[in-house]
């Protein structure tokens, strides 16, 4: 497309996509953003240069929406109302996580995918970066986020960005909305783990993660978790919550894991990248 110098595809326009098509079609780039949802289709033109139905595990599709991009970003989340459960994830990660990683690796040299720190479990170790290596547990989530790096970092210019929990759009259900409806829909029981630290990034700069790692032409894993102080646990954030709510306390069924010590992003830092958010 005259005008454009550079063309990347963002697969999965969420909160941390839409806000990475919003800073590239800002700075010029061509942008081609997807949903499954035919719905959003005006909301992605008003940041997009194109727009694609599909789903990432569609291998036609995808492959020609990535045709002669110079890269693609995945930025594609599990729905929620399919992850509250053991069972319900199985078939909702693998399809959303490693089926898209798969086949954006076998269409495209360059993806970044963003991917979890789930995938590190509870932790080893006193500090958690980029050496760690990933949990064997058996959840779906820890496992697809996992496939899904394997399938990335497979291809020639293959990167993967791991993240904590996003928070700060507009439209995002904040943590006492969350956690009454928890109670209210779930019966109070969550599937984290009380012990694992609350680690947050701001979806801006998820973004701006993302759009750094692509920037610089960076390859492999890193870490992008704000890391200056260490965050509450579950049990104390979301305890303070429900005692300020008048809720009683969460249960936590471990079924997740994420770290319950330090996790470093120094990695990340020491290639230039700043948290701002």
């Amino acid at each position: 497309m005259e005008g454009f110098g550079v063309h990347y595809v963002i697969i999965g326009c969420g909160n941390v996509g839409m806000e990475l098509a919003r800073r590239w079609t800002e700075a010029g780039h061509r942008v081609t953003g997807t949903t499954t949802t035919e719905g959003r289709v005006a909301e992605l033109r008003g940041v997009c240069s194109d727009v694609a139905v599909l789903r990432g595990s569609d291998r036609e599709a995808v492959e020609k929406a990535v045709s002669g991009a110079d890269a693609v970003v995945l930025t594609v989340s599990p729905r929620i109302s399919r992850s509250f459960d053991a069972e319900s994830r199985i078939a909702e990660y693998a399809d959303t996580l490693t089926a898209s990683a798969a086949t954006a690796a076998a269409a495209h040299p360059r993806v970044v995918f963003t991917s979890s720190i789930s995938v590190y479990g509870a932790g080893r170790g006193e500090l958690v970066d980029e050496t760690t290596p990933p949990t064997d547990d058996d959840d779906a989530s820890p496992r697809n986020f996992v496939s899904g790096e394997e399938a990335v970092l497979a291809a020639p210019r293959g990167a993967v960005v791991r993240i904590p929990d996003v928070h700060g759009h507009p439209r995002d259900i904040d943590y006492p909305a969350r956690v009454r409806m928890a109670h209210e829909m779930l019966g109070g029981s969550v599937p984290f783990s009380a012990e694992s630290l609350l680690y947050r990034i701001d979806y801006r700069d998820a973004a701006a993660a993302l759009d750094f790692v692509v920037a610089q032409g960076l390859t492999g894993v890193y870490n992008a978790i704000p890391d200056e102080t260490v965050p509450p646990t579950n049990a104390e954030a979301f305890g303070a919550i429900c005692a300020a709510e008048g809720l009683p306390p969460l249960n936590f069924r471990g079924e997740i894991k994420t770290p319950v010590m330090p996790v470093s992003s120094a990695k990340l830092r020491a290639a230039g990248f700043t948290f701002t958010h």
